[in-house]
Protein backbone atom coordinates (compact mmCIF):
# COMPACT_ATOMS: atom_id res chain seq x y z
CA UNK A 1 0.00 0.00 0.00
CA UNK A 2 1.68 3.34 -0.95
CA UNK A 3 2.62 5.56 1.64
CA UNK A 4 0.95 8.64 2.91
CA UNK A 5 2.53 12.06 2.19
CA UNK A 6 2.93 13.15 5.82
CA UNK A 7 4.28 9.43 6.91
CA UNK A 8 6.80 9.68 3.80
CA UNK A 9 7.75 13.35 4.35
CA UNK A 10 8.14 11.90 8.06
CA UNK A 11 10.25 8.78 7.19
CA UNK A 12 12.93 11.33 5.08
CA UNK A 13 12.61 14.53 7.55
CA UNK A 14 11.19 14.05 10.55
CA UNK A 15 8.12 15.08 12.31
CA UNK A 16 8.49 18.17 12.07
CA UNK A 17 9.04 18.61 8.09
CA UNK A 18 7.67 21.91 7.45
CA UNK A 19 5.55 20.38 4.52
CA UNK A 20 1.50 21.40 4.53
CA UNK A 21 -1.19 20.14 2.00
CA UNK A 22 -3.22 22.92 0.64
CA UNK A 23 -6.02 20.78 -0.60
CA UNK A 24 -4.28 18.72 -3.14
CA UNK A 25 -0.97 21.17 -3.88
CA UNK A 26 1.91 20.03 -1.25
CA UNK A 27 4.77 22.65 -0.40
CA UNK A 28 7.36 23.71 2.38
CA UNK A 29 10.65 23.79 3.30
CA UNK A 30 12.11 20.95 4.74
CA UNK A 31 15.65 20.49 6.55
CA UNK A 32 17.85 17.58 5.55
CA UNK A 33 21.14 16.47 7.13
CA UNK A 34 21.01 20.04 8.47
CA UNK A 35 20.51 21.84 4.77
CA UNK A 36 17.11 23.55 3.29
CA UNK A 37 15.40 21.73 0.92
CA UNK A 38 12.24 22.95 -1.11
CA UNK A 39 9.55 20.31 -1.35
CA UNK A 40 6.54 21.03 -3.93
CA UNK A 41 4.13 18.46 -5.65
CA UNK A 42 1.00 16.74 -5.22
CA UNK A 43 -1.54 14.45 -3.20
CA UNK A 44 -4.52 12.74 -3.98
CA UNK A 45 -4.18 11.77 -7.05
CA UNK A 46 -4.51 15.31 -7.70
CA UNK A 47 -6.00 16.35 -11.51
CA UNK A 48 -3.29 18.82 -12.20
CA UNK A 49 -5.27 22.02 -14.06
CA UNK A 50 -4.29 25.47 -14.73
CA UNK A 51 -4.01 26.56 -10.52
CA UNK A 52 -2.20 23.47 -9.47
CA UNK A 53 0.15 23.57 -12.04
CA UNK A 54 0.61 27.29 -11.35
CA UNK A 55 1.30 27.01 -7.76
CA UNK A 56 3.65 24.47 -8.20
CA UNK A 57 5.47 26.73 -10.64
CA UNK A 58 5.49 29.78 -8.10
CA UNK A 59 7.45 27.33 -5.67
CA UNK A 60 10.28 26.36 -8.12
CA UNK A 61 10.77 30.29 -9.52
CA UNK A 62 10.58 31.49 -5.59
CA UNK A 63 13.25 29.53 -4.59
CA UNK A 64 15.31 30.15 -7.79
CA UNK A 65 14.91 34.17 -7.08
CA UNK A 66 14.93 33.52 -3.10
CA UNK A 67 17.36 30.53 -2.95
CA UNK A 68 20.10 29.84 -5.71
CA UNK A 69 21.46 26.38 -5.54
CA UNK A 70 18.59 25.22 -2.80
CA UNK A 71 17.66 21.44 -3.96
CA UNK A 72 14.62 20.87 -4.95
CA UNK A 73 12.07 17.80 -4.17
CA UNK A 74 8.78 16.90 -6.23
CA UNK A 75 6.45 14.54 -4.34
CA UNK A 76 4.62 13.00 -7.58
CA UNK A 77 0.81 11.87 -6.67
CA UNK A 78 -1.31 12.97 -10.04
CA UNK A 79 -3.81 11.09 -12.28
CA UNK A 80 -2.47 13.30 -14.91
CA UNK A 81 -3.85 16.68 -16.31
CA UNK A 82 -7.23 17.84 -15.02
CA UNK A 83 -9.81 16.86 -17.79
CA UNK A 84 -12.06 19.92 -17.79
CA UNK A 85 -13.72 22.49 -19.99
CA UNK A 86 -12.41 25.37 -18.20
CA UNK A 87 -8.50 24.35 -17.72
CA UNK A 88 -8.89 23.89 -21.32
CA UNK A 89 -10.35 27.35 -21.40
CA UNK A 90 -7.56 28.73 -19.72
CA UNK A 91 -4.56 27.43 -21.54
CA UNK A 92 -3.30 24.49 -19.49
CA UNK A 93 -0.79 23.40 -22.21
CA UNK A 94 0.89 26.57 -21.38
CA UNK A 95 0.50 26.22 -17.65
CA UNK A 96 2.00 22.88 -17.70
CA UNK A 97 5.04 23.73 -20.07
CA UNK A 98 4.95 26.83 -17.65
CA UNK A 99 5.51 24.26 -15.12
CA UNK A 100 8.34 21.80 -16.87
CA UNK A 101 9.84 25.14 -18.00
CA UNK A 102 9.88 25.92 -14.31
CA UNK A 103 12.05 23.11 -13.56
CA UNK A 104 14.09 22.86 -16.07
CA UNK A 105 15.17 26.22 -15.64
CA UNK A 106 15.55 25.19 -12.11
CA UNK A 107 18.16 22.14 -13.21
CA UNK A 108 20.23 24.74 -15.23
CA UNK A 109 21.11 27.05 -12.68
CA UNK A 110 22.38 24.89 -11.04
CA UNK A 111 19.52 23.47 -8.40
CA UNK A 112 19.56 19.94 -7.77
CA UNK A 113 16.07 18.75 -8.23
CA UNK A 114 14.65 15.22 -8.07
CA UNK A 115 11.23 13.56 -8.54
CA UNK A 116 10.23 10.95 -6.26
CA UNK A 117 6.59 9.05 -7.25
CA UNK A 118 5.27 7.74 -4.18
CA UNK A 119 1.85 6.85 -4.82
CA UNK A 120 0.60 7.62 -8.85
CA UNK A 121 2.18 9.02 -11.43
CA UNK A 122 -0.21 9.41 -15.03
CA UNK A 123 0.22 11.19 -18.21
CA UNK A 124 0.82 14.76 -18.29
CA UNK A 125 1.49 15.65 -14.88
CA UNK A 126 3.97 12.88 -14.76
CA UNK A 127 5.87 14.64 -17.47
CA UNK A 128 5.75 18.34 -16.78
CA UNK A 129 7.56 17.09 -13.32
CA UNK A 130 9.34 14.11 -12.54
CA UNK A 131 10.32 13.19 -15.82
CA UNK A 132 11.84 16.81 -16.13
CA UNK A 133 13.84 16.59 -13.00
CA UNK A 134 17.70 15.79 -13.24
CA UNK A 135 16.34 12.24 -12.29
CA UNK A 136 13.38 10.50 -10.83
CA UNK A 137 12.84 7.81 -8.19
CA UNK A 138 9.57 6.30 -7.09
CA UNK A 139 8.66 4.06 -4.39
CA UNK A 140 8.27 0.31 -5.31
CA UNK A 141 4.40 0.71 -4.49
CA UNK A 142 3.87 3.72 -7.08
CA UNK A 143 1.89 3.21 -9.83
CA UNK A 144 3.10 5.06 -13.29
CA UNK A 145 1.54 4.67 -16.59
CA UNK A 146 1.15 7.35 -19.23
CA UNK A 147 -1.36 5.58 -21.24
CA UNK A 148 -3.57 2.10 -20.02
CA UNK A 149 -3.88 -0.14 -22.91
CA UNK A 150 -7.18 0.37 -23.74
CA UNK A 151 -6.45 3.92 -24.36
CA UNK A 152 -3.08 2.80 -26.23
CA UNK A 153 -4.91 0.08 -28.79
CA UNK A 154 -7.57 3.26 -29.60
CA UNK A 155 -4.46 5.60 -30.51
CA UNK A 156 -3.02 3.07 -32.38
CA UNK A 157 -5.96 1.27 -33.47
CA UNK A 158 -3.62 -2.12 -32.66
CA UNK A 159 -5.95 -4.71 -31.11
CA UNK A 160 -5.78 -5.06 -26.69
CA UNK A 161 -4.90 -8.24 -27.17
CA UNK A 162 -1.83 -7.55 -29.41
CA UNK A 163 -0.54 -4.62 -27.59
CA UNK A 164 -1.35 -6.83 -23.83
CA UNK A 165 1.16 -9.43 -25.55
CA UNK A 166 3.65 -6.97 -26.58
CA UNK A 167 4.15 -5.79 -23.25
CA UNK A 168 4.84 -8.91 -22.05
CA UNK A 169 8.37 -8.06 -23.24
CA UNK A 170 8.83 -4.96 -24.35
CA UNK A 171 8.66 -2.25 -21.58
CA UNK A 172 7.24 0.71 -23.93
CA UNK A 173 3.80 -1.19 -24.22
CA UNK A 174 3.67 -1.75 -20.16
CA UNK A 175 3.04 0.21 -17.33
CA UNK A 176 3.58 -0.44 -14.31
CA UNK A 177 7.36 0.84 -11.84
CA UNK A 178 9.47 -1.89 -12.73
CA UNK A 179 8.80 -1.21 -16.63
CA UNK A 180 10.09 2.80 -15.88
CA UNK A 181 12.83 1.87 -14.24
CA UNK A 182 13.62 -0.76 -16.82
CA UNK A 183 13.46 2.19 -19.64
CA UNK A 184 15.44 4.57 -17.42
CA UNK A 185 12.58 6.64 -17.10
CA UNK A 186 12.98 6.35 -12.86
CA UNK A 187 16.80 6.07 -12.42
CA UNK A 188 15.82 3.41 -9.43
CA UNK A 189 13.16 2.57 -6.71
CA UNK A 190 13.71 4.05 -3.43
CA UNK A 191 13.41 0.64 -0.53
CA UNK A 192 13.93 0.71 3.65
CA UNK A 193 15.91 3.38 4.50
CA UNK A 194 14.45 6.35 2.54
CA UNK A 195 16.63 8.72 3.93
CA UNK A 196 19.69 6.78 2.85
CA UNK A 197 17.94 6.58 -0.45
CA UNK A 198 17.37 10.39 -0.62
CA UNK A 199 20.88 11.22 0.30
CA UNK A 200 22.50 9.11 -2.03
CA UNK A 201 20.43 10.33 -4.85
CA UNK A 202 21.72 13.94 -4.04
CA UNK A 203 24.93 13.18 -3.72
CA UNK A 204 25.21 10.60 -6.91
CA UNK A 205 22.77 11.65 -9.40
CA UNK A 206 23.97 12.94 -12.23
CA UNK A 207 23.40 16.30 -13.98
CA UNK A 208 23.18 14.59 -17.81
CA UNK A 209 20.16 13.22 -19.19
CA UNK A 210 21.18 9.63 -18.81
CA UNK A 211 17.55 8.15 -19.16
CA UNK A 212 18.31 7.05 -22.86
CA UNK A 213 21.49 5.47 -22.04
CA UNK A 214 20.26 3.55 -18.48
CA UNK A 215 17.20 2.29 -20.98
CA UNK A 216 19.55 0.28 -23.65
CA UNK A 217 21.76 -0.72 -21.13
CA UNK A 218 18.82 -2.21 -18.87
CA UNK A 219 17.23 -3.33 -22.08
CA UNK A 220 13.88 -1.51 -22.04
CA UNK A 221 15.00 0.73 -24.69
CA UNK A 222 17.25 -0.34 -27.04
CA UNK A 223 17.25 2.00 -29.69
CA UNK A 224 16.72 5.47 -28.04
CA UNK A 225 19.94 5.95 -27.30
CA UNK A 226 21.75 4.84 -30.61
CA UNK A 227 19.23 7.20 -32.55
CA UNK A 228 20.31 9.96 -30.13
CA UNK A 229 23.76 9.48 -30.35
CA UNK A 230 23.24 9.89 -34.38
CA UNK A 231 21.19 13.25 -34.05
CA UNK A 232 24.03 14.53 -32.51
CA UNK A 233 26.61 13.22 -34.53
CA UNK A 234 24.70 14.35 -37.50
CA UNK A 235 24.22 17.88 -36.10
Amino acid sequence: MPLAWNDLATQLFGPDHGIQAEGEFLHGTARFDGMPITVVGTTGHAPIGVALALAQARVVLDTMARHPGRPLLLLIDTQGQQLRRRDELLGINRAMAHLGSAIDLARRRGHRVLGLVYDQALSGGFITSGLIADACYALPEAEIRVMRIPAMARVTKLPEALLTELSKANPVFAPGVDNYVAMGGVRALWQGDLRAALRAAMAETPVADLRAQDGAARGGRQLAAAVVQKVLDAA
